[in-house]
């Protein structure tokens, strides 16, 4: 009885550490936030993006000037913007459905336009479309239609 539950034991810790193993190692290519270096400088990926934007038929809901907000507590830091981009389409899909409005915190849209040390400029954004993969339904749908429109946007903008 003993060494059966021992062979049982350490059959299950051999199974964990093997499917440990490879759930980390599958996970490692797996980001959930993507960067990439703008073709252009600041001031310029800002007014590309807004373009962009519009010309796409989202909106910019509201612009995060983090440089300026934190200079206004007394840290210097190089330019970064957060901008929430929406589509009320695809806003209104998510928000007049009850179970979907769970959603909502991570809405809206973001991507983040900063400088870095060594003088480029860089577009970030979490890849919602990994997250979408873990919903389903009108979620999954929406949030992967809205990444695929976000990224037409950023696309000519970066290298």
């Amino acid at each position: 009885m003993i060494k059966n539950t021992a062979l049982f034991t350490f059959s299950g810790a051999l199974f964990a550490l093997i499917f440990s193993g490879i759930f980390a190692f599958s996970s490692t290519d797996d980001h959930i936030l993507m960067e990439d270096r703008s073709r252009f400088d600041f001031d310029t990926t800002i007014e590309q993006i807004e373009k962009k934007v519009d010309d796409a038929g989202w909106g910019i809901v509201n612009v995060h000037d983090m440089k300026s907000t934190l200079a206004g507590h007394g840290h210097d830091v190089q330019n970064i913007q957060i901008l929430e981009l929406c589509s009320s389409h695809y806003a209104a899909r998510i928000l007049e459905l009850d179970d979907e409005r769970i959603i909502s915190p991570l809405m809206p849209c973001r991507i983040a336009v900063y400088e870095k040390s060594n003088g480029n400029t860089y577009i970030s954004r979490m890849d919602n479309e990994a997250i979408a993969r873990s919903f389903s339904g009108v979620i999954e749908d929406v949030m992967a239609r809205a990444t695929s429109e976000i990224e037409d946007i950023i696309t000519e903008v970066i290298e």
